[in-house]
């Protein structure tokens, strides 16, 4: 993935991915540091091990790191190339990038709160389609992924689930007492025939005689 100076954090994304398919070991590299060769002097300081004085295990660690920086560096424009060239590791050329488009953690908190605030007020415009509130969607999860803010599956999912609650058929409401009991036919020639044992009329038992309810 080539990096222009534009959209870095789409760049980022797709970079990580790309070095973590040539060798996890680069990324690892990238993000924790090249352990680079060192000696220390008689005075104590602590400087980079000679070439010269290499051993099997200290040209492994040079050469991965190498790699790592030739990625990069064929990755980005001559601008960015001019900002990184003088870095020694890929970790510090991978960090002054994010410390030149990201900003500083400060500003990233505060990049990181915008994004959160909008996940959590995001909601449908009016007369904007599926395809179009989707996107928008997708745009904040993805910036906010570059800040390495992650949402899990589950809970983007019921986010967006409810934006979809309009296009959703409301229930039926019917009307009448949904207690009331509906005879079947025959039914109710069945109570014709029933002789209340109180008042002697057809059509209901002596406990529901309405002469009773009178008394």
């Amino acid at each position: 993935p080539y990096f222009d100076g534009n959209n870095y954090s789409h760049w980022k994304a797709k970079m990580t991915i790309f070095i973590q398919s040539l060798d996890y070991n680069l990324w690892d590299l990238i993000v924790d540091g090249p352990n680079l060769p060192t000696v220390i002097l008689e005075n104590g300081d602590l400087v980079s091990k000679p070439r010269n004085l290499y051993d099997d295990n200290d040209r492994k660690k040079v050469q991965i790191n190498a790699k790592a920086k030739h990625i990069i560096i064929c990755a980005i424009n001559s601008n960015d190339f001019n900002r990184i060239s003088s870095c020694v590791s890929a970790k510090e050329m991978w960090d002054r990038l994010e410390v030149t488009y990201e900003g500083t953690n400060q500003v990233k908190e505060a990049k990181i709160s915008m994004l959160v605030h909008e996940y959590e007020m995001f909601t449908m415009n009016e007369n904007e389609d599926i395809k179009s509130m989707f996107s928008r969607f997708t745009n904040i999860i993805n910036a906010l992924q570059a800040l390495d803010k992650t949402y899990s599956n589950s809970e983007m999912v019921r986010k967006i689930l409810r934006k979809f609650k309009k296009f959703l058929p409301n229930k039926k409401k019917f009307g009448g007492n949904p207690n009331k009991r509906i005879h079947q036919k025959g039914e109710a020639s069945k109570l014709e025939e029933i002789i209340c044992f109180e008042c002697n009329k057809p059509g209901h038992y002596k406990s529901v005689c309405p002469r009773l309810n009178k008394k």
